[in-house]
């Protein structure tokens, strides 16, 4: 285990207690550990061919019974960029970003391949077939997201583009029964605005062994997580006040805390999708 993976590993827990000692170790693990989110790009192009080398990465990824529910779009226009930044909160790095991708759980796809080959497609109206394609979409950017990171980039996720899914839509021309899931900023990290690793929740609160385990078993675990979060709060300027759980259960306190993203059933029906 290489001593960049160790802190890697520390910082992922916030340097709570040892990390292991790894019988296996490679420099794929160490990537995935030192993850983090990018928010500020230099104004430097990125390579050519990125794009299609993230797509290949991404449409190397599993995808269920193969039917490849997704597609991504790429943004370059600024106008177009500034417009979903400002669907998506007013989010700079939107704009800013080297390459803006925007992943999409796409049933109208095979809807057309069925009716090409005169075959029924009454299936897609199932809920199932939008959660196998959102998870498509998911498992494919994430693949784009690790490539991107294994040549230098960086990455943050923009799931803020579901505040106004039909708004969105509209901007990108999107057909009935294709809906825009999140998207991904890539470019080159801005080395005066370096980012740090989050820490997550300790193992003990996320991993159940054969059968869920109560709630209460967390709780003291959740307590020093609380405290290590408001440490990194501070010390990361963020400007998030109070704790990480006050902060997590002021997000699902109403409907009004989901920015919109409460009709969202009421969205993607009327952007086609049946969800029986």
């Amino acid at each position: 285990m290489s001593d960049r993976g160790v802190a890697y590993f520390g910082e992922r827990y916030g340097g709570e207690g040892p990390a292991p000692r790894f019988a296996q170790w490679n420099e794929v693990i160490e990537a995935l550990l030192g993850h983090r989110s990018v928010r500020r790009y230099a104004p430097r192009p990125l390579p050519e061919g990125t794009l299609e080398l993230l797509v290949a990465a991404a449409q190397s990824a599993p995808s269920s019974s193969n039917l490849q529910l997704w597609s991504v779009l790429s943004v370059q226009d600024a106008e177009r960029r500034r417009r979903l930044s400002e669907l998506a909160g007013g989010q700079a790095h939107v704009r800013d970003c080297g390459l803006f991708l925007v992943w999409l759980a796409d049933l109208q796809r095979l809807g057309e391949l069925a009716k090409l080959r005169g075959v029924g497609h009454e299936g897609l109206d199932y809920l199932e077939m939008f959660v196998m394609a959102v998870v498509d979409a998911a498992l494919a950017a994430q693949n784009a997201l690790v490539a991107a990171e294994s040549l230098g980039l960086g990455t943050v996720y923009i799931g803020a583009l579901r505040n106004h899914p039909e708004a969105v839509a509209a901007e990108l021309g999107l057909p009935p029964q294709v809906f825009a899931t999140f998207g991904l900023c890539v470019g080159w990290p801005d080395a005066a605005t370096p980012a740090s690793i989050k820490p997550r929740l300790p193992q003990e609160v996320v991993l159940h062994r054969e059968q869920y385990g109560a709630f209460e078993r967390s709780v003291g675990a959740l307590d020093a997580y609380d405290q290590l979060m408001e440490r990194f709060y501070t010390k990361e300027r963020m400007g998030v006040q109070g704790s990480w759980s006050r902060h997590s259960a002021a997000r699902v306190e109403s409907a009004q805390a989901l920015r919109g993203r409460d009709r969202l059933r009421a969205a993607l029906l009327a952007m086609g999708f049946r969800l029986q």
